[in-house]
């Protein structure tokens, strides 16, 4: 990708279809795409901020039940409207804090920071490598027929989602299912990843203020990752009701 147009472009051509607001008209998310990141191992920088990450989780989450978490509770209703189980499939801000207090996952600085990131400000938050998108990122409800790349029992699998699952996709197929569920093998980041795509998510009560302070921390975190870093972002919403 290599230059700034390209991010550009990248977060311009993304979009929610309208069913998706539908559904949850307080739905907003903030696209950040990355060029330029020198990949690498976890090193002390994300280690630091996976540290600190946990012990705000453990603390947290003394005084209150992970699933009674504000933002938490609300994707979990926002589950529910599209027919899933948040016990059993649960979004990924919920699944960070329920390792939290015994450790996070260790996996390189790339995902480790988006990690970190996802659980000091309570929200979901995706990473994703672009060199394994065929089109623009894009939000919908799923017909069913999409393919989606994952891996069972160490087998690489094709599965498909339910009908009117809320899924990201690009123009191949899916690329993560349930909202901010599980990605796909396709489009994950790899250790050698040097243009993502991160996908913030964010429902009441969490405020426009508050997921722009997360979209920042994240931007500068990832400009750190490399002298020649472009990042850009957009935050979508719905389209205000004229009368």
């Amino acid at each position: 990708m290599n230059d700034l147009n390209s991010v550009h472009q990248v977060v311009e051509s993304s979009g929610v279809d309208p069913e998706v607001f539908t559904l949850r008209p307080d739905y907003r998310a903030v696209l950040i795409a990355a060029d330029g990141l020198v990949p690498g191992p976890s090193d002390q920088t994300s280690e630091d901020l996976l540290t600190q990450a946990e012990g705000f989780a453990r603390e947290l989450l003394q005084t209150t039940p992970v699933e009674h978490l504000p933002h938490v509770a609300a994707w979990r209703d926002a589950y529910r409207g599209f027919g899933s189980k948040p016990q059993r499939t649960r979004n990924s801000l919920e699944a960070l804090l329920r390792r939290a207090p015994t450790g996070l996952p260790r996996v390189n600085r790339l995902t480790d920071i988006y990690n970190a990131i996802s659980v000091l400000h309570q929200v979901p938050l995706g990473g994703e490598d672009l060199a394994g998108y065929t089109g623009a990122p894009h939000l919908t409800r799923a017909t069913g027929i999409e393919p989606f790349d994952t891996a069972t029992g160490g087998e690489e699998t094709v599965e498909f989602p339910e009908p009117g699952e809320v899924v990201w996709r690009d123009d191949v197929g899916v690329t993560c299912r349930r909202w901010n569920w599980r990605q796909g093998r396709r489009t994950q980041l790899k250790d050698n990843t040097e243009t993502a795509l991160f996908i913030l998510d964010a429902l009441e009560p969490m405020t426009d203020y508050a997921l722009q302070l997360a979209a920042d921390a994240l931007t500068s975190h990832l400009r750190q990752l490399g002298p020649d870093v472009q990042t850009a972002d957009r935050l979508i919403r719905p389209k205000p009701i004229t009368s």
